[in-house]
């Protein structure tokens, strides 16, 4: 043995048997593996299950409003009382000639077929709460649903561009917001003949200057963000900006307006409908109901007022719930944004 193999062999080391210029290998053997491993990749849906966690989140702050539950069970009931509540109790709503028939003023339960009575016309009141339900909530809804619409896309759009076409457009909502509101829709209502489509776009009409200024004012704010200035460096119009970016990062805004303006749009509809500017005849709607009952009353014929009073007032009390509950929801989604 060689004296450099007897200096390996007293280091631990093997040298091949190749001569003494040969490469070293370490005694113990190293195991490398054939492959690299790599780190796992982020599962896909990631941005999903987050998705997810944040609407866990909203739903568990908003089932900790009792009273916005309470409010939502009712308007489903309310709903439901609408819509297939005529399929299940059957009431002419519709003719007049053959309500007639019917006693006029007839008192709940005194003849055993009208559980809350007559009106003054002959029709059932049950009934005629659900006939006006539905054209009341339909306007609410609708009218909202294009208030809603309107305001955030004409409030972003004057917020991304600003300079002097936000300030025009602002102007145009600051002269709509100078006329009384009352007086504009009773001009518009006397001009064109009232119908439920009309009463929908008139309500709207003037109900889509609120969201426009909110949403202006977030779009102020989103337009400084990182990733806007992102997307406008790699060439991104401003349409893309504003429907992909500004408004969904706006949407807690949208949704608890939206649900204000239904209880505002039914108030709406029932003034219009008090003053003798709703649905004509033999439509109608709560506010009608209302207004013809007033009449009523006065000759101790309660029962055409106080059911529809009491049901406008529930309505409108569970939908401004149901707002509040969201609001505080949504404000999770707004801290994570």
């Amino acid at each position: 043995m060689t004296e450099a193999q007897d200096f390996s062999a007293a280091r631990g080391l093997r040298t091949p048997a190749t001569g003494p210029l040969a490469p070293v290998r370490v005694g113990v053997d190293l195991v490398v593996p054939e492959e690299v491993v790599e780190a796992p990749e982020a599962p896909e849906g990631g941005e999903a299950r987050s998705s997810g966690g944040i609407a866990k989140q909203i739903l568990r702050v908003f089932v900790e409003h009792k009273l916005a539950v309470a409010s939502l069970a009712f308007v489903i009931l309310v709903v439901l009382f609408c819509w297939v509540g005529p399929l299940i109790y059957h009431t002419n709503q519709t003719n007049q000639e053959l309500a007639l028939l019917n006693p006029e003023n007839a008192p709940p339960g005194s003849t055993g077929k009208f559980p809350l009575g007559t009106t003054q016309t002959g029709f059932d009141v049950l009934g005629r709460l659900m006939f006006g339900g539905q054209t009341s909530l339909t306007v609410g809804l609708l009218s909202a649903l294009v208030a809603t619409v309107v305001g955030v896309i004409y409030g972003a759009a004057a917020g991304f561009f600003g300079r002097w076409l936000d300030a025009l457009m602002m102007r145009i909502v600051d002269i709509v917001l100078s006329i009384p509101v009352l007086f504009l829709l009773i001009s518009l209502v006397t001009i064109f003949h009232s119908s439920e489509p009309l009463l929908i776009f008139v309500i709207a009409g003037v109900s889509w200057l609120i969201p426009a200024r909110l949403i202006r004012g977030e779009t102020l704010t989103l337009r400084t963000r990182e990733y806007v200035q992102a997307v406008r460096a790699m060439g991104g119009s401003g349409g893309r900006i504003i429907g992909r970016h500004i408004i969904p990062n706006a949407v807690g805004t949208i949704v608890v307006f939206a649900t204000f303006q239904v209880a505002t749009s039914i108030l709406i509809l029932a003034a219009l409908g008090f003053l003798g500017f709703g649905i004509p005849p033999p439509g109608t709607d709560w506010g009608t109901m209302l207004s013809n009952g007033v009449t009523a009353a006065g000759n101790g014929w309660w029962w055409e007022v106080y059911p529809v009073g009491i049901l406008i007032v529930l309505v409108v009390v569970a939908f401004n719930f149901i707002g509040d509950a969201l609001r505080d929801a949504l404000e999770v989604r707004t801290q994570r944004r």
